[in-house]
């Protein structure tokens, strides 16, 4: 099986999908790199300020809101990852994004979309659909501040966030590119106790220091998360905000990227599974 371009830039102007549900700020990012690349931005919460902000930059936006829908249309007051209900809410979303694009996207950006993407949306675009994770996809999955409190439990050194194509699977899809890495040294003051506790207990799961708290009645579980949490911010303006938009404009639009199963290529080159690594190549035009 040959790679396949994930865009060929030689048949059409690029046209993507953007998908908010919180302050955007991946989706301004993404924006601000090229604001004339035609595009829409979708929402399963009209009131969040990623709308405005594309409002406001005169971007067509389509909203469907998705509480409301599974609520009245269904009976559900919990959002379902998969089956029919869960599907109809996703057509009928993509195609207002298709309606209003005239035509499929060529790629579709997840920017602090809250949904999981349901299994006919996957079939129907992979493997266009981008998403980022707030770690190394590879190693430390879950929400926020998770997987930075992942990384330092298990002693490492370092860092980095990952933009990924959204398969059926959580989080685990074709690995595009990751960012710098981002030194944990940083914060050895605020981490010094949360290591020695760690060490002493050899708790190396989020499971087994939350436990291990427990039983000694101290507050490290949560000064590990409110520290995680800043690393995480940190993280977003110098890993995500860097190769989100990088990885949009600088390696799909330009067709430098295809794929051949789980494998991906950039410039003809074959990518490791952790994909293009920054502190290797950069932001190169070109790695031939």
């Amino acid at each position: 099986m040959a790679a396949k371009l994930v865009y060929d830039p030689s048949s059409a102007v690029l046209r993507y999908a953007c998908g908010v549900s919180g302050s955007g700020s991946n989706y301004e990012k993404i924006y601000e790199r090229n604001p004339k690349t035609p595009h829409v931005v979708f929402s399963n919460a009209s009131n969040c300020s990623g709308v405005a902000k594309a409002q406001n930059n005169g971007v067509p936006v389509v909203s469907l809101d998705s509480a409301r829908y599974f609520h009245e249309m269904w009976g559900l007051d919990n959002i379902p990852r998969h089956g029919v209900e869960r599907n109809s809410y996703d057509i009928a979303l993509m195609t207002l994004v298709e309606q209003t694009l005239n035509g499929k996207p060529d790629l579709i950006c997840l920017a602090g979309y809250d949904l999981w993407i349901g299994d006919w949306m996957v079939h129907r675009y992979y493997p266009k659909i981008l998403n980022v994770h707030p770690g190394d996809a590879r190693k430390y999955i879950g929400l926020g501040w998770r997987p930075t409190a992942k990384a330092i439990l298990a002693e490492e050194d370092s860092v980095k966030s990952t933009v990924f194509f959204v398969d059926d699977s959580d989080d685990g899809g074709p690995i595009l590119i990751q960012s710098a890495s981002l030194p944990l040294s940083r914060w050895d003051n605020e981490l010094r106790d949360i290591r020695k506790f760690a060490e002493r207990l050899n708790a190396r799961t989020l499971k087994d220091f939350r436990e291990a708290t427990e039983r000694e009645g101290n507050t490290l579980y949560k000064s590990l998360e409110q520290v995680s949490a800043a690393i995480q911010e940190t993280l977003k303006v110098e890993g995500d905000w860097e190769i989100y938009p990088f990885a949009v404009h600088g390696l799909i639009a330009k067709g430098r990227v295809a794929l051949d199963g789980r494998t991906v290529y950039i410039d003809g080159v074959r990518m490791p599974q952790e994909g293009w690594q920054v502190d290797q190549f950069g932001f190169a035009d070109t790695i031939r």
